[in-house]
């Protein structure tokens, strides 16, 4: 992989990690566009080209640390101080907690309590809820990681995926205003996101795009929806990177591409998605991703075209 390569590559991963628009789709097809020019690039679904995918998939997250590290830190905090109000309750007795019911210091579920109120532990719950939507997408993506992998070398089914994402980001913005807060999220929400993201481990299909549309569906106001669906993709962008790593380094052919294209892709992704992330973010309160959709569906006609012209 040459220098130029690699920052074009990091380019479009920063750029569409956070354009609703499938940042994996944009990689394969400009590895494909390489590929057909004379570069020496390998396959995309090759285990090296998985590999730098991961790494610049990987160089997005710091991108999120950056724009939101307020956000960040403030729910880290919380949580800490949620968790030790809660542990002297989990220590107790059956008796002492049946006390404090009775009471009615303690009238509400330990961590999901039924109604709202200051000091219902929001910031722990919101971790649990987290982990619900990332197990979600894992009961999801694990099994079915090898079909996901035959995508990658059929770009008539990107054209597929991408034309869908269209629908989706199109019908967000015709969704009426959002009621639901942060305080009214629940498990079913949590599971209803899991399943939107773990849907997107197809290519094509925006992992951005499937959660924060599936988070509109439930109800979340906008803000929410997005702070949220960046809020999991930590722990479901690192979990699935450790898991693939785990395979690739299996294979001696993962680590071919060297470690300065790998730095580089990384470096441009991160810087590149700082950028991008704040103006999704503006169009997104703005109820303006229907101009994705737009492009979307332009792009999967062109893609469709050169699959049958076997240009792509």
């Amino acid at each position: 992989m040459s220098f130029l390569e690699s920052v074009v590559l990091g380019i479009i991963q920063g750029i569409f990690m956070f354009f609703p628009v499938s940042s994996t789709s944009h990689l394969v097809l400009a590895q494909h566009w390489f590929i057909q020019r004379g570069s020496s690039l390998p396959s995309p679904e090759s285990p090296e080209m998985i590999f730098f995918d991961l790494v610049v998939h990987v160089g997005t997250l710091v991108s999120i640390l950056v724009v939101f590290r307020q956000s960040l830190s403030r729910l880290t905090r919380r949580i800490w101080l949620d968790f030790w109000e809660l542990a002297p309750e989990l220590g107790s007795s059956r008796g002492e907690r049946m006390k404090l019911r009775l009471s009615g210091l303690r009238n509400r579920s330990l961590v999901f309590p039924s109604g709202q109120r200051v000091g219902d532990r929001l910031y722990l719950r919101l971790a649990v809820l987290g982990m619900i939507s990332v197990l979600v997408t894992g009961l999801i993506g694990f099994p079915l990681r090898s079909l996901f992998k035959e995508v990658f070398a059929r770009p008539m089914a990107i054209s597929v995926t991408l034309a869908i994402t269209g629908i989706l980001l199109w019908w967000t913005d015709r969704k009426l205003r959002q009621h639901r807060g942060l305080r009214a999220l629940s498990p079913w929400v949590a599971v209803v996101i899991g399943v939107g993201q773990g849907l997107a481990l197809i290519p094509g299909l925006s992992r951005s795009g499937m959660t924060i549309s599936f988070a509109l569906f439930t109800g979340l106001k906008r803000q929410w929806a997005a702070e949220y669906s960046f809020f999991i993709a930590f722990p479901t962008i690192l979990g699935a990177t450790l898991l693939q790593s785990l395979e690739l380094f299996q294979d001696p052919s993962a680590g071919q591409i060297g470690l300065m294209p790998l730095f580089v892709g990384f470096v441009v992704s991160a810087a590149v998605g700082v950028v991008a992330l704040k103006l999704v973010l503006h169009l997104l309160y703005k109820a303006r991703f229907r101009y994705f959709s737009y492009y979307l569906w332009v792009l999967a006609g062109v893609v469709a075209i050169g699959a049958v012209r076997g240009t792509v």
